[in-house]
């Protein structure tokens, strides 16, 4: 089995390459990643020597290298987006780029060559604010901001290449991730970072905003699930139920750091801030998984590994 893992340098995806690469020994893994700032091939220093794995720097909108790249593989798993809200607020000419002609492209190289599965990486954000009940993957998809109107464009896409050619693909589409390797922009790994540091935290408006946790081993584990029994062109919600106010998580970081809560900074509120996320995840557990870490142990993994590697988030938080 050859399966390309595009985007593999970044934090979800190179999770999943090591997942990849440790559970299943004789697949053989291509990692394409056009190492943008948030890709970082110290992500994955501890399996870049495995026989079977093989990194190509290279851009999902570039169809030419996606055509040759497929022509050999068995699979295709899409992580490659450009993925900071803020970001995309300030300019969103690269999310549009990236996540729409980008998978646009790496569609169209994957069905040429009959790509046997072709499964696309999500979020939760398409569904936009929930604010009452759960999400179903059947419900009306309501983007609150560029970024997740461009992995909205995305998803539509590539159910699009089912509808039309019967190209057999999946979606999954996950809360927020958390876990070692997540780039330091992000609101755990900044707040974790932050606090280690003695700097303030950040948070916008009063911080009553909700988001439910999935550690990203977790999510991986759920990936990998559907990539191998997931029903073709159906879309997988994957979520832990770890329901916590961004007030509340902030609060829960600084408390595990032995860190005041005076170094909460109360900051204006994103535009268009969704208040809450919620997803109806009765299909993935129908396939029978389930996560395997609690929140408190997820938190504890991640916070111990921002501890021992500040080597690896000190010269990004410095770069940036």
């Amino acid at each position: 089995m050859r399966i390309l893992i595009t985007g593999g340098a970044g934090f979800i995806g190179s999770n999943f390459v090591r997942h990849v690469l440790k559970k299943y020994s004789r697949y053989q893994v291509i990692n394409l990643d056009k190492l943008t700032y948030a890709g970082n091939l110290d992500n994955l220093r501890d399996v870049e020597k495995y026989k079977n794995y093989r990194f190509i720097k290279g851009d999902i909108c570039d169809y030419k290298l996606a055509k040759k790249i497929t022509k050999n593989c068995d699979w295709v798993v899409n992580f490659a987006a450009e993925s900071h809200v803020d970001r995309s607020i300030v300019d969103a000419k690269l999310f549009i780029n990236t996540n729409v002609f980008g998978t646009y492209s790496l569609l169209r190289a994957a069905k040429e060559n009959k790509i046997k599965r072709f499964l696309h990486i999500g979020t939760d954000e398409v569904y936009g604010s929930c604010s009452h009940g759960r999400c179903a993957e059947e419900r009306i998809l309501n983007p609150s901001n560029p970024y997740s109107a461009s992995k909205a464009a995305a998803d539509l896409l590539v159910k699009s290449f089912y509808a039309t050619y019967k190209f057999p693909v999946l979606i999954t589409r996950s809360t927020n991730n958390f876990g070692p390797y997540q780039y330091p922009e992000k609101m755990i790994p900044l707040f974790l970072t932050n606090a280690l540091e003695n700097k303030k935290l950040p948070l916008y408006g009063k911080g009553i905003n909700v988001r439910d946790w999935l550690f990203v081993l977790d999510n991986c584990e759920a990936i990998d699930l559907v990539l191998h029994k997931g029903k073709i062109r159906e879309i997988y919600n994957i979520a832990a139920d770890n329901y916590l106010s961004n007030l509340k998580l902030t609060k829960l970081i600084l408390k595990k750091l032995h860190r005041p809560e005076s170094l909460i900074k109360f900051v204006t509120d994103r535009r268009g801030h969704d208040l809450r996320y919620s997803l109806n995840c009765a299909k993935i557990r129908s396939l029978g998984w389930r996560p395997r870490h609690s929140f408190s142990r997820a938190m504890d993994i991640t916070m111990n590994w921002y501890k021992e590697n500040s080597w690896w988030w000190r010269k990004l938080k410095a770069k940036s």
